[in-house]
């Protein structure tokens, strides 16, 4: 774990490289991605059946090694203890409930040229959702993906997910059968994105892909932008914390762990005014991680990549937030309005010392596919404007193109591009005519 503060000498000269540490695809990954999907592109199903039995020791064969049947997630959401049940019911809803509030109108006016002018939104034909599998797999993600989808009017979502020799997690299948989901493919890992983006035999192909997933699949997602939509080029989780000295230290603590047992690569930091709190809660997080089932993944990321930052006044902070451009950003602080109006770059911003990241990746509403490794800057969460596209329409009759017509000659004839200056103007000439 790095201590820096920021009164010292070199802190300007350190936290520039923090900001430019990178714990993404590296090229090797990239090289053996490209592989993989110029495999898929070519053999198709035959290509998905030998990476299966290689990486997940599974035998794709019959319909039933291909694909999991709705009955079958029916009946994981009927076996569920009826405490987990409810809680997947209750994301859910407030899940759906936010994201519908995402809907856009369309729009359809006249100026005052007279032309009429508007846009329609309408939902892609169909979207693929990557689900991890083994260790990682998250009910949770499938809610986020899905449901924003549905809401958004997709006619078919095809879930891709593996299932390392044969074995299903019933919570996944349960949160399917809430979210509505369509199909489900028993592949994984870079090839089952490529069998979505190019589609096979067996599968048909989709127009946007979503969903979290190792280094091979955000690669693979990566090359095949423009092939198809994504959602985001996602990397390790990120969390930053900026918290006064009135914390108790064991939630700020957790709440740094709560990512850091992600993955050994994931991101956690801490911002606060007071160095006595730093040093609390540097000694918490040693006793936190000795409750943690997920003790070693945690305490490698905390090691390798904890950061504490001393800052002398909280009004630092923004700036430092702004530069890191954090996935998560946690504003444990008394008056954190201030703070939260002067953070621009920012996945998903929880506000007060009672607004723990964690809820947001279950219950809150909003959606916990976020932009990770500085792409706060320029993207944002999941929403279902991923899963829709935007059509503009123009309608002019003779005098609204007599009102703005002659512009557009003039524009294309200096363009160099004279169909386009005649296709406007021996309408505008007709005109004169009549």
């Amino acid at each position: 774990m790095k201590r820096l503060v920021s009164s010292d000498p070199g802190f300007a000269r350190a936290f520039a490289r923090l900001v430019a540490d990178r714990r993404e695809t590296d090229d090797d990954v990239g090289r053996d991605v490209r592989v993989i999907l110029d495999r898929v592109r070519v053999a198709g199903d035959e290509a998905l059946v030998d990476y299966t039995r290689r990486f997940d020791h599974w035998e794709l064969a019959g319909d039933d090694d291909w694909r999991i049947p709705r009955e079958a997630c029916e009946a994981a959401y009927h076996a569920l203890d009826a405490t987990l049940r409810d809680a997947l019911e209750t994301a859910a809803d407030r899940v759906r409930a936010y994201h519908a509030a995402q809907l856009p109108e369309r729009r359809d006016y006249r100026d005052e040229a007279g032309v009429r002018l508007g846009a329609i939104w309408r939902p892609v034909d169909a979207a693929g959702l990557y689900v991890p599998g083994g260790r990682a797999a998250y009910p949770s993600s499938l809610l986020m993906n899905a449901i924003p989808a549905k809401v958004a009017g997709v006619g078919r979502l095809a879930v891709v997910t593996p299932t390392p020799r044969g074995v299903m997690n019933p919570l996944v299948l349960a949160a399917a059968h809430i979210a509505g989901v369509d199909e489900i493919w028993r592949i994984g890992g870079a090839q089952a994105v490529a069998a979505l983006a190019y589609g096979t035999d067996r599968i048909a192909p989709v127009d946007v892909i979503t969903g979290p997933g190792n280094a091979w699949v955000a690669e693979a997602k990566r090359q095949l932008y423009g092939t198809v939509g994504i959602d985001m080029v996602a990397g390790p989780s990120e969390i930053l914390v900026i918290a006064d000295g009135e914390n108790d230290p064991g939630f700020i603590a957790a709440d740094l762990l709560s990512q850091a047992e992600h993955d050994p690569v994931a991101q956690s930091i801490l911002i606060t005014d007071d160095a006595e709190f730093a040093d609390r809660v540097a000694d918490r997080v040693g006793v936190e991680l000795s409750m943690l089932s997920t003790r070693k993944v945690a305490e490698q990321s905390w090691k390798d990549h904890g950061v504490i930052i001393e800052v002398a006044s909280l009004d630092e902070a923004p700036a430092l937030a702004n530069a890191l451009a954090a996935e998560h950003v946690e504003l444990a602080v008394a008056n954190p309005e201030p703070l939260l109006e002067s953070i621009r770059h920012a996945g998903s911003v929880f506000i007060g010392r009672h607004s723990p990241e964690a809820i947001g990746d279950y219950v809150a509403g909003p959606n916990h596919v976020l932009p990770t490794g500085r792409r706060a800057r320029f993207a944002s969460g999941l929403s279902v404007l991923d899963f829709m596209k935007r059509t503009s329409f123009i309608e002019l009759d003779g005098a609204a193109l007599a009102n703005i017509g002659p512009a557009a000659v003039a524009l294309a004839q200096a363009e160099g591009l004279p169909a386009h200056a005649r296709s406007v103007a021996i309408r505008l000439d007709r005109r004169k005519g009549d």
